[in-house]
């Protein structure tokens, strides 16, 4: 299915990742939205391009415990991850991110194109309270300048997030 232009948006056809193969998989209707990937731009570049606010768009972090037991934090675009109230939270000493070489390996996915679902290796998802309140939220679709859109009831059904107050 070819996308439309749209406010700073390429055209292009829809990538089937991991992720897209996961969502149609479990019948769960999302919106493709490419863009231009601009290395270290994150949340606020999708923001600025295509004018969604940046709270709505979601991180998706790969972190570890003080023992490198891996899991997916989803964060707020326009917030930063309290990893003493995530590791207080979850009963563990210390919380800090992967490497990214470490993050690739566990999620399969490229850091700038992680995405929450189907990653390789299965690990504890952890979500912010906020995002939850959320009707629709915008995630990484699985590769570097591709973020999907999709109601956050359905994301939460699948990935099955433990629920956390941890911005800061």
């Amino acid at each position: 299915m070819a996308l439309g232009h749209n406010r700073g948006m390429k055209v292009e056809k829809e990538p089937v990742t991991q992720a897209v193969r996961a969502l149609r998989a479990a019948k769960i209707p999302f919106t493709g939205h490419p863009y231009d990937y601009v290395e270290g731009g994150g949340t606020a570049q999708f923001a600025r391009v295509t004018g969604v606010d940046e709270h709505l768009v979601i991180k998706t972090l790969l972190m570890q415990d003080e023992r490198g037991n891996p899991m997916i934090v989803l964060m707020h675009g326009d917030r930063q991850v309290s990893t003493q109230a995530l590791a207080r939270a979850i009963g563990v000493k210390r919380v800090e991110p992967c490497a990214p070489a470490i993050a690739d390996k566990h999620s399969g996915y490229q850091v700038g194109g992680t995405s929450p679902f189907a990653t390789r290796r299965a690990m504890p998802v952890y979500c912010e309270a906020g995002i939850a309140e959320l009707p629709r939220i915008y995630l990484n679709g699985g590769k570097r300048g591709y973020i999907i859109s999709l109601r956050t009831a359905d994301a939460l059904r699948l990935l099955q997030p433990t629920v956390v107050a941890m911005a800061c």
